[in-house]
């Protein structure tokens, strides 16, 4: 992980932000969108940013190497008093940096945040057959709950998710 450093997103980041999302919905099928179906707009994703930075449950956390960034991990809490203590998370990286340790030290950092910010649940899908994000999940913590069958269209076929949770 040398050379890397984990911190949460800024305003700033916007374009970068939304340039490392768009370069990783080219390269991999294991995320929900497809390349084109992003949006493009730098003020959009400033504006989301910007909002999820208000909220006391919400943090995007990025992986910045000296070429830019390279990997994210976003955690999306909810928005009723029901569920504020659940949090959806969502990470990528982009492959040329996979196998340094960086989904670990996100997802190490993350956690420390989810405790202090008062999440107790964390939860994510995973495509079943996306085995390197299956063991990293499992790595930290977190544990198949169920199978979403059918629950993607990809490449002509269907495909199923693992839903997985951690409790905090």
């Amino acid at each position: 992980m040398e050379g890397i450093v984990i911190r949460r997103i800024r305003e700033e980041d916007a374009q970068a932000y939304l340039n490392l999302c768009l370069a990783i919905d080219e390269e991999t099928e294991f995320l929900l969108l497809e390349p084109e179906e992003r949006s493009k707009d730098v003020e959009y994703q400033r504006q989301r940013i910007k909002q999820l930075l208000t909220r006391d449950n919400q943090m995007i956390f990025v992986a910045e190497a000296a070429s830019g960034l390279v990997g994210y991990l976003a955690v999306y809490g909810g928005g009723y008093r029901r569920s504020r203590h659940c949090g959806y998370v969502v990470a990528a990286m982009q492959e040329s940096h996979y196998g340094r340790g960086i989904g670990t030290q996100l997802f190490l950092i993350m956690e420390q945040w989810a405790r202090k910010a008062g999440l107790h649940r964390l939860e994510l899908t995973v495509m079943v057959h996306n085995r390197g994000a299956v063991t990293l999940y499992q790595k930290m913590g977190f544990e198949v709950e169920g199978t979403k069958r059918d629950s993607l269209w990809v490449n002509g076929q269907y495909v199923d998710e693992f839903y997985m949770a951690k409790l905090l």
